[in-house]
């Protein structure tokens, strides 16, 4: 089920849109994808496809800056912080490292990277809001380097987090890693959603179908589209994963009910029953091992609180 916001319907949950700034300036030296100008992006392809040497090595560069953009990202959120001074860090970094970040300006999106707080499921506009001790906001960051794009998002605590949320994010981290365990050549992308579907289900979660992973390269968005739930035999691709292949896995699990609502931004997607959602997401390359996560943690990474605990 997918609602759009109209005149008269409430919001799902507590979180409301706050104030936006005005767009900042990206310098005249750094590369641009081809939507910068316009918004419109005018370069796709039809299938999936596979990278080699030096687009192999410009995805693991693009990967690299953008996991150092979301750790800078992640160390700034915290409680009195406003998720506009969030996206003042993200773009402040990506361009120190020559690197334009990728939201910015695709099909119309006003900053550089998604704010996505507590029942907004994903798309959140970096705003006035201001983070409160107990919410939980996932950081989606995406950085054009080299030619090409990474894609990486994580869930951040904010202050004393309540036992349940702590339990979304680490369910929600584990089924990502789950769906990386069985990548690798000849697997079917289908074999994603089932795996991420198994984990979540018996805990309790649903799975947001309206939003998928997706391919990654010179285009932002190309095939294939990476479902996170198993549609049955019917509705599964059939596409196998190839050496090279670039594609993000990205779960979206909600406390609570299935669908979502979208706000008349035209972006941000919120929980229909105002109940929160957790997301994880990574960039991935297809090797002869399996997959490597190019947008991997660091030593500099937040340390999870399942990690802290241990």
């Amino acid at each position: 089920m997918y609602r759009r916001l109209m005149g008269g319907v409430k919001y799902s949950g507590k979180l409301r849109p706050g104030v936006r700034s005005a767009a900042r300036p990206v310098p005249e030296h750094i590369p641009r994808p081809d939507y910068a100008a316009d918004g419109v992006p005018r370069h796709g392809c039809l299938s999936v496809s596979a990278k080699e040497g030096p687009l192999i090595d410009a995805m693991r560069e693009a990967s690299r800056v953008s996991r150092e953009v979301l750790d800078c990202a992640v160390s700034a959120a915290r409680a009195g912080v406003t998720t506009d001074e969030i996206d003042a860090v993200v773009h402040l970094e990506a361009i120190r490292r020559g690197a334009y970040p990728s939201p910015l300006g695709y099909r119309g999106f006003p900053k550089a990277c998604a704010t996505s707080v507590n029942e907004v499921i994903c798309h959140g506009i970096p705003d006035s809001t201001v983070l409160q001790d107990g919410d939980i906001v996932n950081i989606d960051v995406s950085c054009f380097y080299g030619g090409v794009h990474g894609d990486l998002s994580e869930m951040v605590m904010i202050g004393d987090v309540d036992a349940a949320a702590k339990a979304l994010l680490r369910d929600t981290y584990d089924s990502l890693h789950a769906a990386i365990g069985i990548c690798g050549p000849g697997v079917p992308y289908a074999e994603i959603g089932r795996t991420i579907e198994e984990h979540v289900k018996p805990r309790g979660y649903t799975i947001v179908k309206q939003f998928c992973g997706h391919g990654i390269g010179q285009v932002f968005h190309e095939p294939p589209n990476v479902l996170h739930y198993s549609p049955g035999p019917v509705l599964a691709s059939k596409a196998r994963m190839e050496l090279g292949h670039t594609f993000t896995i990205e779960p979206m699990i909600n406390q609570g009910a299935v669908g979502c609502l979208e706000w008349d931004d035209d972006w941000t997607v919120t929980t229909t029953d105002g109940k929160r959602s957790a997301q994880f997401e990574h960039t991935l390359l297809v090797t002869e091992d399996g997959v490597d996560v190019l947008t991997k943690r660091t030593a500099n990474s937040q340390r999870f609180w399942w990690e802290e605990a241990s």
